[in-house]
């Protein structure tokens, strides 16, 4: 049976994912300045196809190498299984403007998986023996990432018990999660120089959980979005601090871990741009799709050459069969 040279990891998703985050951001300036439609959509359906070719190409690399069942318990590349159906809980609320029940249908699928994997994951974590090196920022994505951004999609589609449900859900996993992973990050040593990019994610909840309150409050600067705001500074902060460390990372799947949480916090400033009636909103918001937009570009382009060139894609260690074969 044919094995692939290259293991396929399910942090990959994160290009899908990273995509979606975009196409957020271009979806809401369409209702707050006169942008096209068209690069929305275009990035919506970018993130489907990407999400759909990666979930092909994953599972029959993952099967192939009898890698199907022990994945999700991997220390380090278990969490981001939960990407798979994270993903399609925003693709649905995408959707629904087209074709309003399909997109529902879509999320809930989405939702069920996501709260399915969150609950398989945590008992995992509980159950097995695992030392405090092996996490990193990747573990907020099944229940943080998973809950907020299925508050946020609820409250789209008007479910408000739903979505108060699942910010309640993804909050306090954030608490519990975040304690752990501050705890990792100042006392242990340094993440392996591969994993670094993930540090991106601690970004990610407070922008997320900002995202989804304001679809919950309509859009209200109030004392839990100023809260929200004010902790999202810091790890701002600490994004421009940790830049020479991003730095040692070599290029690969991780470095995505940028994409979806830097677009989501430009969201989030627009947002806080409409919710304080900033004179010059307009021109920001032109702006910070411009840096997403190119940034994106640049990332997507560097992957492109690195499959192209073959260093994109972790290879899997020689078996002793092909050393045997190697010219000495």
């Amino acid at each position: 049976m044919y094995r692939s040279t290259y293991r396929l990891a399910p942090n990959l998703f994160g290009i899908s994912f990273g995509t979606a985050g975009l196409a957020q951001l271009w979806t809401l300036a369409r209702h707050t300045t006169a942008v096209p439609e068209w690069p929305g959509v275009a990035l919506w359906i970018t993130a489907a196809v990407l999400w759909a070719l990666t979930a092909a190409a994953y599972f029959a690399n993952a099967a192939s190498q009898k890698r199907l069942r022990s994945e999700p318990a991997h220390p380090t590349t278990g969490p981001f299984t939960a990407l798979f159906p994270i993903i399609p809980m925003l693709l649905g609320v995408a959707l629904a403007p087209y074709a309003g029940s399909a997109g529902k249908v879509v999320f809930v699928i989405g939702l069920v998986g996501t709260i399915a994997v969150g609950a398989w994951l945590t008992g995992a974590w509980i159950r097995l023996e695992m030392r405090l090196t092996d996490w990193h920022p990747g573990y907020f994505l099944p229940t943080v990432a998973g809950g907020l951004i299925a508050a946020g999609c609820a409250a789209t589609f008007g479910w408000v018990r739903l979505s108060q449900l699942m910010f309640g859900y993804g909050t306090v996993c954030w608490f519990v999660l975040g304690s752990i992973l501050l705890i990792r990050l100042f006392t242990q040593a340094a993440l392996p120089a591969a994993l670094l990019p993930t540090i991106a994610i601690e970004f990610a909840p407070a922008v997320v959980a900002s995202n989804a309150w304001f679809t919950m409050n309509g859009g209200r600067a109030d004392l839990v979005a100023t809260a929200l705001a004010g902790y999202a500074l810091l790890m701002a902060l600490v994004q421009l601090a940790l830049t020479g460390t991003y730095r040692k990372a070599p290029f690969g799947p991780p470095y995505w871990s940028f994409a979806f949480s830097y677009a989501v916090g430009f969201t989030v400033t627009i947002r806080w741009l409409q919710a304080e009636h900033v004179p010059a909103r307009t021109e920001i918001t032109y702006a910070l799709l411009g840096v997403a937009t190119l940034a994106y570009g640049a990332l997507f382009a560097r992957t492109a050459l690195g499959l192209v060139r073959g260093t994109f894609l972790p290879r899997l260690p020689p078996t002793p069969e092909a050393a045997i074969r190697q010219p000495s």
